[in-house]
């Protein structure tokens, strides 16, 4: 079951980089007011240039919102 947890919009970019670190997450959703804005599927062992998409992503998103939720599911 997926894991939720609301970040401002100005750490939304580093907490994104941080969970691709832990290495276990399957998929992260980043939500404002219900809808969903993005979604990026991850895998085991993504290359680096892969995973900075994702971080440049959220710094943008970052600049637009003030709150999100970030959605995460995890590998079991």
């Amino acid at each position: 079951m997926p894991s939720e947890e609301r970040v401002s919009g100005i750490e939304l970019a580093g907490r994104v980089q941080q969970l691709i670190h832990e290495g276990n997450i399957r998929r992260i959703v980043i939500k404002h007011e219900g809808h969903t804005i993005v979604e990026f599927p991850l895998t085991v062992g993504v290359a680096a240039a892969v995973v900075a998409a994702p971080v440049v992503a959220a710094g943008a998103i970052a600049a637009l919102i003030k709150e999100c939720t970030i959605q995460v599911e995890r590998n079991e």
